[in-house]
């Protein structure tokens, strides 16, 4: 620390992404502080991805277990199934106090010194910090801001918490509604409609958009409207406005048209999950400071290095990582980004592949992708003047997806007609989540399908999938 500043790197935010990027800048020797004015994990720790998947994990084992028909193809029966409310969200609110605290100790091994209070920039290579005992500033070589993430609640809708609130709240699993409506299809509004219905709820998925789950490639969302959607007590509204919601008993929605606005019908239900997406946590960070608009989302650009820019320059010393970016908005993509801005910083020029970066949804089956969507991949093609290729293969004709009784499902394999490099890679099936590491890595080091039908996969198992669809597409030609 020849510079005379408090510290080499301090890092506003300890989500996943703050804490992946300080674990990483004390690697590097890098004399490093993390602020933190809530709980330290995040989002993904506290209200996302921990307490979510310890409830779909449970709600899952009940879900299997209430399923006579399957159990009983393998020769099992069981005579009743029953669950307590309060012992499954226990579960999801240990493991969050548990993985917090692992992180928590984690940075404290390290030497990472923690700073608990509200952190914003205070000009160039400055940072304040307000705490309950008042304002103090530090000053740093270079500065992260790993900012995090809000549940976007559209206009019109009152939250109370109770009756109608947000991914936020329905982690705790306080109660069971009989009837809920979730607005939105896309992973967070599956994946509380995949924990509903299996602990007996009935479902309403409200869609604005004129099809159900329109992030995912279209060949998967129809296969997983089959599977997670149709034999479920899940009604669908698809191209409908939740133009107004109201808490109560009943909540009452009042749906629009989404094209023309107009008010279509009125629901009465028990409760209603607020699943529209999540915006940027980018208010009053003091960029202004510097020089630094947010964009007209509210997210903080930034470069491939991961630099805040302004006027389309790198801003010295600065730099964003996470959901406050908008680029991907996951947990471990923020990991990664941290890393990347790390690696800069220690000029180590890095930068990050999107494309490779996977994503899944913890439904029952799962739902995982890495890269471009057909649609994607065509306009891609388009542009720069080849032709895309599909190639699919079924968990029906694998022999470990068989013998578990699990054989609905999917994997599609897109990629380059000339070339065969893998441009995008959709699951859905028993797995799913763990089967696409392997599509990621190849993406990552543009692999060809030609080089991935050599490659041995273990038998039997699911991974053979992958390897009968890269085997399928060779035999195309």
């Amino acid at each position: 620390m020849s510079h005379g500043l408090d510290y080499d790197l301090v890092i506003i935010g300890a989500g996943v992404g703050g804490h992946g990027a300080a674990l990483h800048a004390v690697s590097c020797g890098l004399k490093t502080a993390i602020i933190e004015a809530a709980d330290m994990g995040g989002t993904c720790v506290n209200r996302g991805c921990i307490p979510s998947k310890a409830l779909l994990a449970a709600s899952g084992r009940v879900r299997e277990l209430r399923d006579a028909h399957h159990l009983k193809a393998l020769g099992i029966q069981v005579d009743r199934v029953n669950f307590e409310r309060q012992a499954i969200a226990d579960h999801a609110g240990n493991l969050v106090l548990k993985i917090r605290d692992d992180l928590t100790n984690s940075l404290k091994r390290l030497g990472v010194e923690t700073i608990r209070g509200r952190g914003k920039v205070a000009g160039a290579q400055k940072v304040s910090i307000s705490t309950e005992a008042g304002e103090k500033v530090i000053t740093a070589q270079d500065i992260i801001i790993s900012a995090g993430s809000i549940p976007f609640v559209p206009p019109g809708i009152e939250l109370d918490g109770k009756t109608v609130f947000t991914s936020d709240d329905g982690v705790k699993l306080d109660w069971l509604p009989p009837w809920i409506a979730v607005i939105g299809s896309g992973y967070i509004g599956l994946e509380f409609a995949d924990v509903y219905t299996a602990l007996g709820s009935e479902v309403t998925m409200i869609e604005a958009l004129d099809q159900l789950m329109p992030g995912f490639d279209p060949d998967i969302a129809k296969l997983a409207q089959r599977v997670l959607i149709a034999p479920r007590d899940i009604e669908t509204k698809v191209g409908r406005l939740a133009k107004k919601v109201t808490p109560g008993s009943p909540v009452v929605i009042e749906l629009a048209d989404a094209k023309t606005k107009e008010v279509v019908e009125v629901l009465e239900v028990d409760a209603c999950l607020v699943a529209t997406g999540r915006i940027p946590a980018t208010q009053d960070l003091g960029l202004e400071t510097v020089g630094v608009e947010l964009d007209r989302r509210g997210f903080i650009p930034v470069n491939d290095q991961m630099a805040v820019v302004s006027d389309g320059q790198p801003v010295p010393h600065l730099w964003a990582i996470g959901d406050a970016t908008g680029k991907m908005m996951l947990a471990h993509a923020a990991s990664a980004q941290g890393v990347v801005a790390v690696e800069n910083i220690c000029s180590r020029t890095r930068t990050i592949n999107y494309r490779s970066i996977p994503a899944a949804a913890f439904t029952h089956p799962e739902v995982s992708f890495v890269g471009l969507t057909e649609p994607a991949a065509q306009e891609l093609a388009k542009a720069e003047g080849f032709t895309v290729q599909s190639v699919r293969s079924y968990f029906k004709g694998n022999s470990k997806a068989i013998a578990e009784g699990e054989t609905d499902g999917v994997a599609k394999v897109i990629y380059r007609q000339d070339t065969g490099e893998v441009l995008g890679v959709h699951i859905i099936g028993l797995h799913a989540s763990d089967l696409i590491q392997e599509a990621a890595n190849a993406i990552a080091e543009q692999r060809t399908v030609h080089e991935l039908a050599f490659f041995v996969h273990t038998h039997p198992t699911l991974s053979e999938v992958l390897d009968e669809a890269y085997k399928r597409a060779v035999g195309a030609h």
